[in-house]
């Protein structure tokens, strides 16, 4: 794979995820977040697990003038990117009347200020036409649950930015699309949600496909809206929860003789 791909967020959890496997199809890869030290880690483990040239940067994605210059740097480094994927996040487990101003506000500027900011310096310097944007939303920008009315705004506000940038950016042969994860396995929010194993099988027994996701199955997703292969999808949103969203369905409706 001879790509670039800058990826916020990329020192943890699904973009970690996402940047391996980038990186394991030999694209050249920018991970970056706010703790520069945790960035360096990730890229010295990921260029030691796939001999591909992975550098670390610096900034937080609510600082418009840091995402622009780190991104100025890494072009000067690896190039301009083909790929752009705006991963930072942040969340907790609270209800509205329990949430400070300041925490509502800290989580909409990193989830949907940093979606805007990573994209925004991301198309100064991306490769056009045929670049591709992807941000990580979640199943509450269109779900409300209680405890996440912060991120349930805050990602509704997400999947706003994609398909706006979509209809704007199109002409000049960028796509910006969506992925929408389920419930990933190993990460530090299904571990806060689903502390023990029986939580995780509980969880797991209302999706359709049995199981939680992996990091894989979202950089596999990612892969596939940078390709050719997804060459005419712009403005969408992927649901990659193994069925998640249609409902819980827990339940056996096939004999063992069918499955």
């Amino acid at each position: 794979m001879k790509k670039t791909v800058f990826i916020s967020g990329g020192t943890s959890g699904i973009n970690l995820g996402i940047a391996r496997g980038f990186a394991a199809q030999g694209a050249k890869v920018l991970v970056f977040g706010r703790d520069g030290g945790k960035a360096q880690v990730a890229a010295a483990q990921l260029q030691e697990e796939t001999g591909a040239q992975v550098i670390a940067g610096s900034a937080d994605v609510r600082d418009y003038a840091a995402v622009e210059a780190l991104f100025a740097s890494a072009v000067e480094t690896i190039g301009a990117p083909d790929v752009v994927i705006a991963g930072a996040a942040g969340n907790f487990m609270a209800p509205a009347v329990g949430i400070s101003a300041n925490g509502f506000k800290t989580v909409v500027d990193i989830d949907l200020l940093g979606t805007y900011n990573v994209f925004k310096a991301g198309f100064a310097v991306a490769t056009k036409p045929g670049a591709s944007f992807i941000a990580i939303t979640a199943p509450q920008a269109v779900q409300p649950l209680p405890m996440q009315v912060h991120v349930c705004a805050a990602k509704a506000g997400v999947n706003m930015v994609i398909k706006v940038l979509a209809m704007e950016w199109g002409p000049a042969g960028v796509r910006v699309n969506g992925i929408s994860p389920g419930p990933i396995a190993g990460t530090e929010g299904v571990e806060r949600m689903a502390p023990t194993d029986e939580h995780k099988a509980n969880w797991a027994d209302g999706i359709a496909l049995r199981r939680l996701g992996t990091t894989s199955d979202i950089a596999e997703a990612a892969i596939f809206l940078s390709s050719e292969n997804a060459g005419y999808i712009t403005g969408t949103i992927l649901d990659c929860d193994g069925g998640m969203k249609l409902g819980n369905a827990s339940g056996n409706y096939l004999t063992p003789a069918q499955r």
